[in-house]
């Protein structure tokens, strides 16, 4: 899910290079911590929060089909 993540974010931004998503994992929860840089914050969240959210639908059917679940952060 991590690979899958980052490969779609580097393809938004316009610093691939500083993009960073640390993984936490529980019992049944995945948490994917995205860092980039301060310029390509607005980039992954989009407006009114549509890129982050579509990134999040996508990231949920992925971890639906290994019965878990999954949070997706962007942390400044």
């Amino acid at each position: 899910m991590k690979e899958f993540i980052v490969y779609i974010l580097k393809g938004l931004v316009n610093y691939p290079e500083q993009i960073v998503v640390a993984e936490i994992f529980g019992r049944q929860t995945a948490i994917l911590e995205v860092r980039c840089h301060p310029e390509d914050m607005g980039r992954i969240i989009g407006k009114n929060g549509k890129t982050i959210g579509a990134l999040r639908v996508l990231l949920t059917s992925l971890a639906a089909k290994q019965k878990r679940r999954t949070i997706l952060e962007v942390v400044e």
